[in-house]
């Protein structure tokens, strides 16, 4: 496809850069990416690739909005208050940008269905918020051959990390036995600011956007945390996948990607 007179104009600052031009642009018009969670993570990874250009989007969410999300969850407005998060998301994505295709699945992504939901995108991005969908957003497409980039934010801080299909460790070899506790599971009972989910969102769509022009280097093999009091970047590194891995590695659970 090439480009009409308004896309060019619509893109224009980032067609200059030679990472893009013309010829990226409309890769990033035939990409396909899936969001699941439409929060507070979500909100940004999603206005940005649709400003980006990304031909289609999925969006995947079973929740309604309510007053407490809108502190950080930017693509949902006041007026939405009781709509569906998709159809909320949705709405300001077309109003954002016309040219991007939306999919919605308004409801809950669960082990039974996630193979099927994900399978016609070119990536995944995980920005829900509970531990347990990360880690079945993880073995899903680890056992599809999906790549994918996880996201997780709490209180002031965040991490992100991006998993290509090859030698390089996915979720589980990166975190090991690490589990939150129950209590600092999820914003809704630890807290959160705003700006630390668009943050993390941010990088998520950012990856995302390299990974559809193949270019630049993903965090794969490395783990990037975020500290918003310190305003500082860490890294883990991690550069070969755990042979003691439960889905990737030598010998992968049988209950592995269906537990959830």
């Amino acid at each position: 496809m090439s480009l009409s007179a308004q896309q060019q104009l619509r893109y224009a600052r980032q067609t200059l850069l030679p990472e893009v031009g013309s010829a990226g642009q409309e890769k990033l018009a035939a990409g396909r990416i899936l969001v699941i969670g439409a929060g507070g993570l979500g909100s940004a990874a999603l206005m940005y690739l649709a400003a980006a250009g990304v031909g289609t989007l999925g969006i995947a969410d079973h929740d309604r909005i309510e007053l407490s999300n809108l502190a950080r969850q930017i693509i949902h407005r006041s007026s939405d208050l009781g709509m569906m998060k998709t159809e909320s998301a949705e709405k300001t994505v077309r109003e954002l940008n016309p040219d991007v295709r939306v999919q919605t699945f308004g409801m809950r992504i669960t082990a039974e269905n996630i193979s099927g939901v994900i399978r016609d995108f070119d990536m995944i991005l995980d920005c829900t918020d509970r531990f347990e969908s990360k880690l079945m957003i993880n073995d899903a497409c680890v056992l599809s051959g999906k790549p994918f980039v996880h996201g997780g934010v709490l209180r002031s801080s965040g991490q992100i990390m991006t998993w290509l299909p090859g030698p390089g460790p996915c979720l589980r070899c990166m975190i090991g036995e690490t589990r939150p506790s129950e209590e600092e599971e999820t914003c809704a009972v630890s807290g959160i600011l705003g700006p630390a989910a668009g943050v993390i969102g941010s990088l998520q769509a950012l990856e995302a956007v390299k990974f559809l022009l193949g270019k630049g280097d993903l965090l794969t093999g490395r783990m990037l945390h975020f500290d918003g009091m310190r305003m500082s970047f860490t890294e883990t590194v991690v550069p070969e996948r755990s042979p003691y891995c439960p889905v990737c590695g030598r010998a992968p659970a049988d209950s592995v990607g269906r537990v959830f």
